[in-house]
């Protein structure tokens, strides 16, 4: 039996596994920095913290829905002294300069008083005219001129509500921020140092919307409109709130 040998080809051999070797360490090479920030990212440590802040400013605006209620029997009675009533109202409002004078509403409605038995039909006794109006005016008037718009010939005070001024509230909202702020290093400052840690950087800010709470509105059933002495209003405080949430690496 004759067995045959083949020659390996030992320099070939040893060419392709530097090849590959050299595939192997440039792919190694590529892959590193894109594993870096990942790395670093797992290695950063940070303390989220979130401040409140509370600014509290006077109500010194008042916004009032008042307007003319008036039955009668024919559309055309009742449309006729609600529009000569709310005009004189409308004067009165011009002559004392409010603001953001504007009609809310105007309605025409048929009264149904009773059903006809033989007929099992409501009856129609009348109609009722309303027609609402709102404006702005300074707190310090709003009582006064409620009084004088109800001799005018108002019939309805449906809704007070009190606020501040734009340019004050953008004065609060900033503040309440500036307090948030301020609230939510503070708490960071108390927790690193309990836990003995330094603080480094500040890497993400978050800051929510300021909100703003007014008083509560007065409303129409807590109004007397004859009354012997001028309707006292107490605005009350609007409080404006805000908060920040602080991201601080250690």
């Amino acid at each position: 039996m004759i067995v045959h040998f083949r020659k390996l080809n030992f320099a070939g051999l040893t060419l392709g596994i530097k090849y590959l070797s050299n595939i192997v360490i440039v792919c190694s090479l590529f892959s590193l920095p894109m594993n870096a920030p990942a790395i670093a990212q797992e290695l950063l440590k940070t303390l989220t913290v979130t401040g409140n802040g509370v600014k509290k400013i006077p109500s010194t605006m008042t916004r009032v829905d008042l307007g003319v209620e008036i039955p009668g029997k024919t559309a055309s009675e009742v449309q006729q002294e609600v529009a000569q009533k709310t005009a004189a109202v409308i004067d009165l409002l011009k002559t004392r300069e409010v603001e953001q004078l504007q009609t809310t509403g105007i309605r025409l409605s048929p009264i149904y008083d009773r059903v006809n038995t033989r007929s099992n039909q409501r009856v129609l006794t009348g109609y009722l005219g309303t027609n609402t109006v709102s404006f702005q005016v300074e707190t310090k008037q709003a009582g006064e001129l409620l009084d004088a718009a109800v001799k005018a010939g108002a019939t309805r005070v449906d809704r007070v509500s009190f606020t501040a001024t734009p340019e004050a509230l953008a004065v609060a909202k900033k503040e309440a921020l500036r307090l948030a702020s301020i609230n939510a290093q503070e708490r960071a400052e108390v927790v690193l140092e309990t836990l003995n840690l330094r603080a480094k950087d500040i890497v993400n800010v978050e800051v929510d919307a300021a909100q703003i709470r007014q008083p509560p509105p007065i409303a129409r059933e807590q109004f007397a409109l004859e009354s012997a002495v001028a309707t006292p209003v107490i605005p009350g405080e609007q409080t404006v709130q805000a908060t920040v949430t602080l991201q601080i690496s250690y």
